[in-house]
């Protein structure tokens, strides 16, 4: 039996409406030239819009040659959109009044602002009730509009470019400003869908992104993103997004709050603000980007249509200076540079003047004798090479006096030789000669316009391709039903777990751990001391004190009963007569385990460099669980202090793999028991050469 369509359903649809319209009303038309009723009526008939076009404003009888409305009910008809061209003090009456005659959406430009009242409801809060209880969707307020230059629609509020094609990229923004920038890009990057969501009083980035999926022409997505209003919405998009092999680029700005109480661990203070969006994006292949041309430069990329294979970047150059600046940048950046074969090297040879080295990155320049043959059959060479992955053509689009003899007419004679990513990339952004570039770009070539931003989409590229090839997660949790509802259970109580019940939880999840006895005497220390065999460690097990080094509460390396008996009489009479006596653990690289929790997304997973400077260091890696073995081996060799698990100045290498089955197994204690986990910490891991110990474990349940 089929169900009825629920609440979103009927949003979803009314959002293609809204971005496909046939019919649109402007609320506020005006004759006004530069006000917000004026342009708008102006953007709309300027594109390519074949539908019907109602100015509505009760002043007048006419404007720009059409009929114009005292109200929308008066239109006769329902419309598939209403522009609002209005300020904040007529919007709750006008988004009522379009609901009310039938509209299936609208856009808001104005803020949605006003004076709080101590018994009223904001103005944005009333008008989403209003779209909800319409189904309608709604696009802003604080917006822009949106473009639909597949459909002729240009639903904007101020002035946009003329002409605009459409293409393979799809962008929204929550700031108008980035909206606008890059409909304004003379680099024919084409959209298209570009949407300005503001505040998503009706329709979410979620919703968008779905829209865009739904597009055939849709290559990649790129998102301006200041904060996730619907967290779930969202991530069920970035899985569709996954599932139809659509690449999304995302510019996210601003700092998003972490729930204030983890910082009582230190995995919560580590993990930062931002902590939950690398995780997200980590975990769907969404490439972050730093700046507008860096964004810019990898939806270009990205737009060709083009997919990286194995292996590392190739490039040539005009100039030994910029190839030097190239290979440091890319080292800076993180692109890996293509590894030759000795046959490559041999058609190098053969092609290049005498004294230039055959090598990758290539430098082609000498006396520019045969500099056609040259240069397209040396990036032919480094193109069929397997190793070679993508090329950059790098060299500075300057204005050439014969292009159609020049490096434009090379571009244009490799380009379609091949199907790996190639770019032109230019070294200095204002240098370009833009009609070049235009004619590289009507071609299919992608035109990069900076080292670092371009090297980045590069970068991005090869990101992409290893998100893709890594294998989904397959099976449930591995933890017997009984233990799992034992610690459910035990976390539900609230209190912060001794250190032993923490060691005890990350055993029973499969996480190695130092063997301890809680005690409450000198004698029972002793005793317990005796069965571990001395050295021994001795820590306070006041549940109050979290951070045990930080008030003195540790005392390692105890080698006898006398060092024991004068350590706990130390402890016990500053922090109580209850300690934990552990085994050592062997020497090793410490590393800090953790979950924190985040109020959007819920459970990370936290590995970083550990140890007492865990928080100075702030050297970590986060994830949304769970893990498997690459991934986890993933987090762990993106940390700053990873070489030191290789062994450094004559110590053996440490036992990684030992580590990464920890990490896997901690992001199943994430999966299986986040919902009951404010924080945890284990701090330090101890690595060393034949596995891993937790010597450490901060476990504070979540209350509520």
């Amino acid at each position: 039996m089929t169900g009825s369509p629920g609440p979103r359903d009927e949003v979803r649809s009314a959002l293609q409406t809204m971005l496909e319209a046939r019919s649109v009303a402007i609320v506020g038309a005006s004759v006004r030239e530069g006000s917000v009723g004026n342009q708008s009526l102006v953007e709309l008939l300027e594109g390519d819009f074949v539908g019907d076009v109602y100015p509505v404003n009760p002043k007048y009888d006419e404007i720009l040659g059409l009929r114009c409305y005292p109200a929308v009910g008066d239109i006769g008809r329902p419309v598939d959109l209403a522009i609002l061209a209005v300020g904040n003090p007529l919007l709750e009456e006008q988004l009522r009044s379009v609901a009310e005659a039938g509209a299936r959406s609208a856009v808001i430009f104005a803020s949605c602002y006003e004076a709080p009242r101590d018994d009223t409801p904001p103005l944005a809060d009333r008008l989403a009730a209003i779209a909800r209880g319409a189904g309608m969707a709604v696009c802003g307020g604080n917006c822009m509009g949106f473009a639909n230059l597949e459909k002729g629609l240009r639903a904007l509020g101020f002035y946009e470019p003329k002409g605009l094609r459409p293409g393979p990229v799809a962008f929204v923004s929550h700031s108008g400003s980035a909206f606008s920038a890059l409909l304004h890009n003379d680099r024919a990057i084409s959209f298209n869908v570009a949407v300005s969501s503001g505040l998503e009083l009706g329709a979410t980035v979620g919703e968008y992104i779905g829209y865009a999926l739904s597009l055939e022409s849709t290559r990649v997505i790129g998102l301006f993103l200041e904060s996730i209003r619907d967290p779930a919405g969202f991530v069920e998009a970035l899985r569709a997004t996954n599932d139809r092999d659509v690449p999304v680029v995302a510019l996210k700005v601003g700092k998003e709050t972490l729930t204030r109480r983890m910082v009582t661990a230190h995995s919560g203070a580590l993990a930062g603000e931002d902590g939950a969006y690398e995780a997200l994006f980590e975990a769907h292949g969404v490439l972050r980007v730093q700046s507008l041309d860096e964004m810019a430069d990898t939806l270009a990329l990205f737009g060709s249509g083009r997919r990286a294979g194995p292996g590392g970047l190739a490039s040539v150059h005009d100039s030994g200076g910029e190839r030097a600046l190239l290979v440091d940048s890319a080292a800076a950046v993180g692109v890996p540079l293509a590894s030759i074969s000795e046959g490559t090297t041999r058609r190098l040879t053969e092609l290049l003047e005498p004294g230039l080295l055959p090598v990758n990155p290539l430098d082609f320049w000498g006396t520019g004798r045969d500099a056609h043959e040259v240069v397209t059959g040396c990036m032919r060479a480094l193109l069929e090479d397997t190793d070679a992955a993508a090329l950059a053509f790098s060299v500075d689009l300057t204005t050439e006096d014969q292009p159609d003899e020049g490096y434009i007419r090379m571009a244009e004679e490799v380009f379609p030789v091949t199907e790996k990513p190639f770019a032109m990339l230019s070294n200095f952004a204002s240098g370009i000669d833009r009609a070049d570039a235009t004619r590289l770009e009507d071609a299919g070539i992608p035109v990069l316009e900076g080292t670092l931003t371009g090297l980045g989409a590069f970068r991005h590229l090869f990101d992409y391709r290893d998100h893709r090839s890594l294998p989904a997660i397959e099976g449930t949790t591995p933890i017997p039903l009984p233990v799992r509802e034992h610690w459910q259970e035990r976390l539900s109580m609230a209190d912060p777990l001794y250190e032993s019940e923490g060691l005890s939880l990350l055993s029973d999840f499969g996480i190695p751990v130092v063997t301890v006895s809680l005690v409450g005497s000198l004698d029972d220390a002793i005793a317990a001391a005796e069965r571990l065999g001395f050295p021994v460690a001795l820590k306070t097990a006041d549940r109050a004190v979290q951070h045990k080094s930080d008030v003195g509460g540790v005392r390692l390396g105890l080698e006898d009963r006398t060092s024991l008996a004068d350590a706990y009489g130390e402890l016990s009479a500053s922090l109580g007569s209850a300690v934990t006596v552990a085994a050592m653990a062997p020497p090793g690289v410490e590393i800090h385990l953790g979950i924190v929790r985040d109020e959007q997304f819920g459970p990370l997973v936290l590995v970083a460099a550990g140890g007492v400077l865990v928080e100075v260091l702030s050297d970590r890696r986060l994830a949304m669980p769970p893990l498997d073995q690459a991934r986890a081996r993933r987090l762990i060799d993106r940390l700053e202090v990873r070489p030191l698990l290789d062994g450094v100045r004559g110590q053996p290498p440490a036992d990684i793999d030992s580590l990464t089955r920890a990490v896997v197994a901690l992001s199943w204690l994430a999966h299986d028991l986040g919902e009951h986990i404010e924080a945890l910490d284990a701090n330090p891991v101890i690595v060393g050469v034949d596995g891993c110990l937790a010597v450490d474990a901060l476990v504070i349940p979540r209350r509520g």
